[in-house]
């Protein structure tokens, strides 16, 4: 049996991409897979410090994760390598890395850097064409979307799922960063928007502060859907956060 490929990518930064992989990591790990996580590149790190992988293995526990390239300013791969005088990240150092990963895991994660579109070097290229050139060399990739609750969210995951139709890349669903503890009429009402706006499914919601939870693994299982590894219920989710009815509009 092939690796599951994941490649996890974000509506915008800080919408919760780390403590989502960390979450299907965790979920994955439970189950006895053997996983690996890869940042492909990482920003805003200074070399020695910990960066995105390493707090996915806090975590989640004991699992492979690997760092192709890092710059120390908090931009843009493609900004931050030319301001360093770094080598750019070719989308062919992917596909050997999740390769060598697939080989030897049964789950594989490839955590991106802001956005599907954010540059990686000076050709513009992106998450998008390393997934997309993964697929090309014959693997199973896919795409995990995570998403914010609020308002505002709608329009950026419509537009990213378009892109990957377009590049023709799997949307394995959509998965919400970071779930309020007092959700308002924009998040309830995402809840049933969320998955028409991309196309695919909810796939989970994962608490604020989840990272903060002194047991990871089972607010994971709790926040994510069974393809991913958990046992939440979209439907119950969204019956419990349903939201009061609007007034009905006047007779004519």
């Amino acid at each position: 049996m092939s690796a599951r490929i994941l490649f996890v990518t974000g509506t915008n930064t800080d919408v919760g991409k780390t403590v989502a992989t960390a979450a299907v990591a965790a979920a994955a790990l439970r189950a006895g897979r053997k996983v690996a996580v890869l940042k492909p590149g990482q920003t805003g790190v200074a070399p020695g410090e910990p960066g995105d992988a390493a707090e996915v293995a806090r975590l989640a526990g004991d699992l492979t994760i690997s760092e192709l390239a890092r710059y120390p300013e908090p931009l843009a791969p493609d900004t931050a390598a030319r301001r360093s005088g770094l080598p750019y990240l070719s989308p062919a150092e992917v596909v050997a890395e999740v390769a060598d990963l697939a080989a030897t895991h049964d789950v594989v994660l490839v955590e991106g850097a802001g956005g599907l579109l954010v540059r990686y070097d000076d050709q513009g290229r992106t998450l998008a064409d390393q997934a997309r050139a993964v697929l090309d060399a014959g693997l199973p990739a896919e795409v995990l979307l995570v998403a914010s609750a609020g308002l505002g969210t709608l329009n950026i995951v419509a537009l990213t799922a378009e892109a990957l139709a377009a590049r023709g890349l799997p949307l394995a669903g959509v998965l919400v960063g970071s779930w309020p503890t007092d959700p308002g009429l924009a998040e309830r009402c995402n809840l049933a928007d969320l998955p028409r706006s991309a196309g695919a499914p909810l796939l989970g919601a994962l608490p604020e502060r989840a990272g903060a939870a002194e047991d990871f693994t089972e607010v994971a299982l709790a926040s994510l859907a069974p393809e991913l590894g958990g046992d939440w219920d979209a439907e119950h989710f969204a019956r419990v956060h349903r939201p009061e009815p609007g007034p009905r509009p006047p007779k004519v």
